[in-house]
């Protein structure tokens, strides 16, 4: 019996991606092509491999079993036309990345026209939106991603920056309201914080070198903005914890204090996150060497 290694290959991608729809949106196939091409599958190998229901997919045991060798197929695969990639005599094609709107706006922007600039062969789609894309289903690139990162076989990371978050007041806030002297007098103070927020309250954790102090405040704006915690923070609405490359410009200008000098949260780390595959296509390899390039010490370099 002669399978055709296409089809595997349209196997594997419908399982990763948990939908017939997102597998032909990744391989560039009407829907129903997809489908009919798995259903002449079935048929050839005479059992099911996936039950369809209204809200998923759900692998047969025969199916499952199957699975291992139509990854090692799509990994093949991938792994050609990563190959071809290098071999070219400049990279190109669609790089798809995903990142903090804030991050890019005020940290990337300059590195990006120099590469799009360096590399006229590449084109760019970014998708800055908070949420968290899934960079193997919806075919990314590379995401950058702030924080801890979750155990995930599929994808590997490279550290690309630093970021110190720490407590910012305007002067006219802590003229009316007066300066924390502790972390305890946070509780008097009106506050403003990145997520998340449990049963009303977010859980700070601040520094001061051996010294730990954490506990669960009430905070009167939430957002996933560093840079809108910031300038809420220069009307004097609150206190806000933010980044230091963020309200940097607002310190020089004295729009911002800091609030509690001594006292810091922990180092937040800024991830490159891409599939792991064992060879990396070009276009991803260059963007990620002048992303590294980009920073230094944790902190954008202007060049």
């Amino acid at each position: 019996m002669e399978i055709d290694p296409g089809d595997l290959l349209l196997f594997a991608r419908i399982v990763e991606c948990g939908s017939f729809s997102l597998a032909a949106q990744r391989v560039q196939l009407p829907k129903s092509t997809v489908s009919r091409r798995i259903s002449l599958l079935e048929a050839q190998l005479g059992e099911r491999l996936l039950q369809r229901t209204t809200r998923k997919l759900v692998l047969t045991e025969f199916g499952a079993s199957l699975l291992e060798h139509a990854r090692r197929v799509a990994d093949e695969t991938e792994m050609a036309g990563a190959l071809a990639q290098h071999r070219q005599g400049a990279p190109s094609g669609l790089l798809r990345v995903s990142m903090p709107a804030d991050f890019a706006n005020l940290t990337l922007g300059g590195m990006m026209a120099r590469f799009m600039n360096q590399y006229p062969a590449i084109s760019l789609e970014l998708d800055l939106s908070p949420r968290r894309v899934d960079l193997v289903a919806e075919n990314f690139d590379l995401a950058i991603r702030m924080g801890n990162l979750p155990d995930d076989a599929s994808l590997a990371a490279r550290r690309v920056t630093l970021s110190k978050i720490a407590l910012y007041a305007s002067p006219l806030y802590t003229s009316l309201r007066g300066l924390p002297e502790h972390p305890d007098d946070l509780f008097k103070h009106d506050l403003l914080s990145l997520p998340p927020r449990l049963n009303g309250l977010t859980r700070w954790k601040l520094l001061r070198g051996k010294v730990e102090w954490e506990r669960e405040l009430p905070v009167r704006l939430l957002a996933n903005s560093p840079e809108l915690l910031v300038r809420m923070a220069t009307t004097g609405v609150g206190i806000a914890a933010s980044t230091e490359l963020f309200a940097r410009e607002h310190l020089q200008t004295g729009a911002l204090v800091r609030v509690l000098p001594e006292w810091s949260f922990p180092i937040v780390t800024g991830w490159a996150v891409f599939p792991g595959r064992r060879l990396m296509p070009a276009k991803t390899r260059v963007f990620l060497d002048m992303l590294e390039a980009a920073f230094e010490d944790g902190r954008p370099v202007e060049r």
